[in-house]
């Protein structure tokens, strides 16, 4: 007879039927058992101190687990031949099974090198027996935790769909959200995983579940993970800053462990299979809005396998009164950007200038941009915060360059005024007639020339010498330079133009000397 196992419950009715009268084969033939294997579990029973006039009431857990282990011991039977084949082979199949080879290898190999054939099903027993190959790891069932405490995320790939953009057929991601405690799931659709369609993913699910979870437990995507650590992630800077402004805990999955997020991580198949395959959604948000309904309705109102209760009201009973508030408005998501201080005192972000202080020329420094504000920070210090402004234009704060150089690079007029007044009387007048036309910027070199000659010949010969000019509506600054180089603006006062009168120059020449003959004749 072919070896099978005996339950317990098969050994308790062996001895009950032998302690109550019946032979060895009238119970060999009613439980279609051997005699042989009766005959033992009698003996084993008896070994152990039963006695046939005592009855039934001797048949305790204890008896039946010791008779067991007297035919049985260990709870193995003997092994066959082949098995003895494998275990003469024991070291030349462990490193086979070290080099993670498939099972079918490994038996053509030990019939190859070794001449031995060895069946299939003996050699899969022998090796996940013995060899530890591909054993199932012991685990444990982690807790679900409080109420609203932890929700885990993941992607998961859908199918192709058409771009209605481009008209191409793209693949379709589902950010799937799963509340560990009542397994409640929100699913979000796109077509990319970056860094913005998640942080859209995470606005769209706390408007969905009415709030914020205290713990986001998400797989090691690129957009939130820069480096995997077990202990010690490395976070993406940008999410991390969108964590801080929901108020929320990130505790990443370790790599390629997924038993560490294991209801989201069932949740992708069950996703997949009960709401995308066999559909035939015409765009994103088509699929999006039957996704939302579906995580109301069926995902939501199933009895969970586990839980044996309906996602939905126990989320809406116990969870939801628990969660943070939802946020009353959209999260902008910044432009952060690794910029260098160009020599013009400006940096360049998204097509706009900034000005930023001499000092910083050169540095490389960071900037946040939100459609409002611009920050720049340098090692982590805030240094400069400026409009944000559009493209093509810029925002410059006029402190930020030198004292020197501000006037004429910000084209103030006023303050070049101001600094001739400052110098004299006459030199502010004579700035104003420099500066007195339709485009007065055109005319700010000689206003700079002017105050220079008041650095070099002092302030009070240049404004005796704006004076003169004045006097001789000569308004031309290399003519002041001349007269301070040749120290005439001391000389003796200009005898004063009679009014009213012809005044016969000396070396006027009559009208008819410039007369043209247009016969060709003089």
């Amino acid at each position: 007879m072919a070896f099978r196992e005996v339950s317990v419950t098969e050994i308790r009715e062996v001895l009950r039927r032998w302690l109550g009268g019946a032979g060895l084969r009238t119970i060999s033939r009613s439980l279609g058992m051997d005699r042989k294997a009766v005959r033992r579990y009698v003996e084993a029973a008896q070994s152990l101190g039963v006695l046939r006039e005592g009855g039934v009431e001797q048949l305790d857990d204890g008896l039946l687990g010791g008779v067991s282990l007297l035919v049985v011991p260990g709870g193995r039977r003997e092994r066959g031949r082949t098995w003895h084949l494998c275990e003469q082979h024991r070291a030349f199949l462990q490193d086979l099974v070290d080099g993670d080879l498939r099972l079918t290898k490994i038996q053509e190999l030990l019939k190859r090198r070794s001449g031995v054939e060895v069946p299939y099903r003996t050699l899969h027993r022998y090796a996940s027996g013995e060899l530890s190959f591909r054993r199932v790891v012991p685990t444990v069932r982690v807790d679900d935790g409080e109420p609203g405490g932890e929700l885990q995320v993941d992607f998961g790939r859908m199918g192709l769909l058409t771009d209605a953009a481009t008209g191409k057929r793209r693949v379709v991601w589902a950010l799937i959200f799963t509340a560990c405690f009542s397994r409640h799931s929100y699913v979000y659709l796109s077509y990319r995983q970056g860094l913005e369609d998640v942080i859209r993913g995470f606005e769209a699910a706390w408007t969905f579940f009415g709030g914020i979870f205290a713990v986001v437990i998400p797989d090691n995507m690129k957009s939130v993970v820069n480096k995997v650590d077990p202990l010690k992630p490395l976070l993406n800077e940008r999410f991390l800053e969108y964590s801080q402004a929901r108020d929320f805990e990130i505790d990443t999955a370790r790599v390629r462990k997924p038993k560490d997020k294991p209801r989201v991580e069932r949740a992708v198949p069950y996703v997949r299979e009960s709401f995308w395959e066999g559909e035939d959604f015409e765009s994103l948000e088509q699929a999006q809005k039957q996704a939302v309904w579906w995580c109301l309705n069926t995902a939501g109102r199933r009895t969970h396998g586990t839980t044996r209760k309906q996602p939905v009201a126990v989320f809406e009973a116990e969870e939801k009164p628990l969660l943070k508030p939802a946020p009353s408005s959209v999260y902008e998501l910044p432009l952060v950007v690794e910029v260098k201080v160009h020599p013009d005192h400006h940096v360049r972000v998204d097509h706009a200038l900034y000005s930023m202080p001499t000092a910083y020329i050169g540095q490389q420094v960071r900037v946040h941009a939100t459609t409002e504000l611009v920050r720049i920070y340098h090692r982590n210090r805030l240094i400069k915060t400026h409009p944000r402004k559009p493209q093509g234009e810029r925002s410059t704060h006029p402190e930020d360059y030198p004292p020197e150089k501000r006037i004429y690079a910000m084209r103030d007029l006023e303050t070049l005024r101001r600094n001739a007044e400052a110098a004299g009387p006459n030199v502010g007048i004579y700035a104003q007639r420099l500066l007195d036309t339709d485009l007065p910027w055109t005319q700010m070199r000689h206003c700079y020339r002017l105050l220079g000659l008041v650095r070099r010949y002092g302030a009070g010969r240049v404004d005796t010498a704006c004076g003169k000019a004045l006097e001789l509506d000569v308004v031309d600054v290399l003519r002041v330079d001349r007269m301070l180089q040749q120290a005439l603006e001391t000389g003796p006062p200009l005898p004063e133009r009679p009014r009213g009168k012809v005044v016969h120059l000396r070396f006027a020449r009559p009208a008819s000397d410039f007369a043209v003959d247009k016969g060709g004749e003089r």
